[in-house]
């Protein structure tokens, strides 16, 4: 969506332009009561959480940068809102779009040698090192962890007693596949485009004729079965009675990966660990508490997203700090035996 076009906020229901005088932060929504006042249709409250958030978090790097170098204050504040964009769209869509992630590394690699404080740089020149240096180390070391983890945890099996009826239609360019009330995207399961889906068949019909094939080999575009292999662009229905099924899974989104690269771009490689790190003990934390709370399904398709974010917020605010007292920790650990 344009930035210029619509020119102002308007109503997600009526798309009635909003006055300026009922879009003010906070204070709008409130005196509206979370409605819009030509519809009367409600406004969400993630609208007024997410101006909350980013004035909060504004205030923070202001408090810790203090008043001078209002430059390093602008790149932090685009940081923030990067993160907290990233954060609201992973936790609603599962994505992080690429206007955020690469978006986000080339305005850290363009900002750093304008801004060498950025990284604590000398010259400009060594700022714009520190940047690639970051991103490079933030995509590498999670591009590593969703191979190693495809490699090992790339296969799901799912198996049904009594057999099960699967579903696959397709709609112009768009598939999906519905399986015991599920509804899987088929661009989603194909994320590579190299993925396979495995299939023990019992009974099954193709575009309404039958099949005897006792397994389906399902790629992107193609169908294979015992006897034949199918175009799916030229199949419009499949039905399947199946007793198991095995998908393909990514144990990390490389929306991730792509994230992480833009905080190491902004914050530098000492960032990529430190927010790595923190990132796994919030999600452990949260994990943990499901547990304890009965709630795994809380957890069943949160994402990891959000956790960078609070792992890299951590680290502009307070993260050096942290990081000192740690080794400080550890050396006095080791010092007492």
């Amino acid at each position: 969506m344009s930035v210029n076009q619509p020119r102002r906020s308007f109503c997600p229901a009526c798309e009635r332009l909003i006055p300026w005088y009922e879009n003010v932060p906070v204070l709008s929504w409130l005196f509206l009561r979370g409605k819009c006042s030509g519809c009367g249709n409600p406004i969400a409250v993630r609208y007024v959480i997410v101006e909350i958030v980013t004035s909060v978090l504004f205030a923070c790097v202001t408090l810790k940068l203090g008043a001078t170098n209002f430059p390093l204050h602008a790149a932090y504040w685009l940081l923030v809102s990067l993160l907290t964009v990233a954060t609201f769209v992973d936790l609603e869509h599962l994505i992080i779009p690429d206007e955020v992630t690469w978006g986000g590394v080339g305005a850290g690699l363009v900002l750093s040698p304008l801004i060498p404080a950025l990284h604590g740089a000398p010259s400009p020149l060594a700022g714009l090192a520190q940047a690639a240096l970051g991103a490079a180390a933030g995509y590498g070391l999670l591009w590593a962890v969703a191979e190693v983890g495809r490699l090992a945890f790339g296969r799901q099996t799912h198996r049904f007693n009594p057999p099960t009826l699967l579903v696959w239609t397709r709609s112009g360019d768009e598939a999906q596949m519905v399986v015991e009330g599920e509804t899987l995207q088929w661009g989603e399961l194909f994320a590579r485009g190299t993925e396979k889906v495995v299939m023990q068949i019992l009974s099954g019909k193709v575009d309404g004729k039958p099949t005897t094939s006792p397994m389906a080999i399902w790629k992107f575009e193609r169908l294979e079965l015992e006897d034949s292999q199918l175009d799916l662009n030229a199949v419009d229905r499949v039905e399947f009675e199946i007793s198991s099924l095995t998908l393909p899974r990514e144990v990390m989104g490389f929306g991730d990966v792509k994230f992480l690269a833009a905080i190491g771009a902004f914050l530098g490689w000492k960032s990529v660990l430190f927010t790595v790190m923190a990132a796994s003990v919030f999600g452990a934390a949260f994990g943990l508490l499901t547990l304890l709370l009965r709630k795994r399904e809380w957890s069943a398709r949160i994402p990891f997203g959000p956790f960078l974010a609070m792992g890299a917020l951590l680290w502009m605010l307070r993260g050096p700090e942290l990081l000192h007292a740690y080794w400080q920790w550890t050396l006095h650990f080791a010092a007492q035996g």
